[in-house]
């Protein structure tokens, strides 16, 4: 499945800064970020399901915001992109 993944971590204290590196750590590990704090992930429930759990662990529940959005299939081949962003092939072999 075709994934939108955004965050908001409260970084007011020194917490909040390591919980905001966590995070974009942990979503680096998922997907491709598109933004500072929005990434684009291809994953199947499981996947999901362990992100979640992750995540969940992860955050301050009063302070931080999390918000995942599941795309209609193949959701992240048809975006309008502007200025310097760029289309990314998420499902093609990736060379490291």
């Amino acid at each position: 499945m075709d994934l939108l993944l955004t965050y908001d971590v409260d970084t007011t204290t020194p917490d909040g800064r390591r919980r905001l590196r966590r995070m974009a750590k942990l979503c680096e590990g998922h997907g491709i970020r598109v933004q500072k704090s929005v990434f684009e992930i291809v994953a199947d429930e499981t996947d999901l399901l362990r992100l979640l759990d992750t995540i969940d662990r992860l955050i301050d529940k009063q302070r931080d915001n999390v918000r995942i959005y599941r795309l209609p299939h193949a959701g992240l081949t048809d975006v309008c992109t502007l200025g310097l962003a760029q289309l990314t092939p998420h499902r093609d072999d990736l060379v490291l």
